[in-house]
């Protein structure tokens, strides 16, 4: 019987193998190396292959697309409710297989080389900034053990060094003194290394006519920018904007029953790093709106006049993550005047 369908589990050096025929009957089931796999598929006939989206599933669909195959990745997620017994990997690849088949499935949309080139300069900025976060908190700590105490703006914190060096009469040390002159230059590197991956992104936001045109949206800077088209492949796995804000999170929480509808928070789901972007962008440009009289501006402020300043940036988020996705989908350019009525 022909493989219709795999399910491939992937891993560093041994993948998983679980196939059925057009009756979901069990066709092939193999363990394979890393080497083996490529050979494997291209011996194979046309089928549709199943991966979860983990560390190196982009690179193998497009490694088996490229062979003709159809691939698909899905969410971890989603494919948990389909485990029947013990968790292993010959069972991992058929609850893939089993959850690839299924109509209603959704997937992540693939990323092309491009995409995980400029994915990765973000996550590493995005690291490098959690470190001088940590970093400034543990520097406030320490100096606070000899009764200094800085503000928590990391301006502040830059200040702060330089006048705890070069001061001599603050009852400090020679060994801390000595200690927080190597800190300010830690400091001073991890500020240098932070604004050459800003450059790069700029560099490419520049480059990219894509992030140039979501650039004009008001919230959605180079950084946004960049991130959302790094993450966002192929736009048609999303039917709406709708989708896509709920694909980011952006959308409430439901615990529904008995005909009786609730609502929460926002979801939470997706990509956290995008969230919080599209929601800081949005607080900046609510911030920005005060005082305009064109109809976003009037929309924006009277929206943060009735509700809570955070609950009115994200309201804001979702409709620039909608705008984001029309103009995506319809390679048009932003006009403020319909991004009132995408939905």
């Amino acid at each position: 019987m022909q493989v219709v369908r795999i399910g491939l589990d992937l891993a560093k050096y041994v993948f998983e193998v679980h196939g059925v025929d057009s009756h979901g009957k069990v066709v092939t089931r193999k363990t394979l190396r890393r080497d083996a796999v490529t050979q494997f598929f291209a011996n194979l006939p046309r089928c549709l292959v199943g991966m979860e989206a983990s560390n190196g599933a982009h690179y193998w669909a497009r490694v088996l697309s490229g062979l003709g195959h159809e691939v698909r990745l899905i969410s971890p997620q989603f494919v948990t409710p389909y485990v029947k017994s013990n968790k292993n990997d010959r069972n991992d690849a058929e609850v893939i297989c089993e959850a690839v088949g299924r109509p209603s499935m959704r997937f992540v949309p693939p990323k092309s080389v491009d995409q995980l080139a400029v994915q990765a300069v973000h996550r590493i900025r995005r690291r490098l900034v959690a470190d001088r976060v940590r970093f400034v908190n543990q520097v406030r700590g320490l100096l606070s053990e000899h009764g200094i105490v800085i503000a928590r703006d990391i301006t502040q914190q830059r200040r702060g060094l330089a006048v705890i060096v070069g001061n001599e009469a603050d009852g400090l040390s020679d060994m801390v003194r000595s200690l927080m002159r190597d800190l300010q230059t830690e400091l001073t590197e991890l500020d240098r290394r932070i604004r050459t991956y800003d450059r790069r992104i700029r560099e490419i936001f520049r480059t990219n006519e894509q992030c140039q045109r979501l650039g004009r949206i008001e919230g959605i800077g180079p950084v946004t920018a960049t991130a959302l088209i790094a993450a966002v492949g192929d736009r048609t796995c999303f039917k709406n904007g709708r989708q896509f804000a709920a694909w980011l999170g952006l959308v409430p929480k439901q615990r529904s029953s008995g005909g009786r509808a609730r609502l929460f928070g926002i979801s939470k789901r997706g990509d956290r790093y995008l969230r919080t972007l599209m929601i800081h962008g949005a607080r900046a440009a609510l911030g920005k709106a005060a005082g305009k009289q064109d109809p976003r501006s009037l929309w924006l402020t009277k929206l943060r006049a009735r509700r809570h300043p955070n609950v009115a940036a994200v309201a804001l988020a979702n409709k620039n993550a909608r705008v984001v996705w029309a103009m995506l989908s319809t390679g048009t350019f932003y006009e403020p005047a319909l991004a009132l009525e995408t939905a």
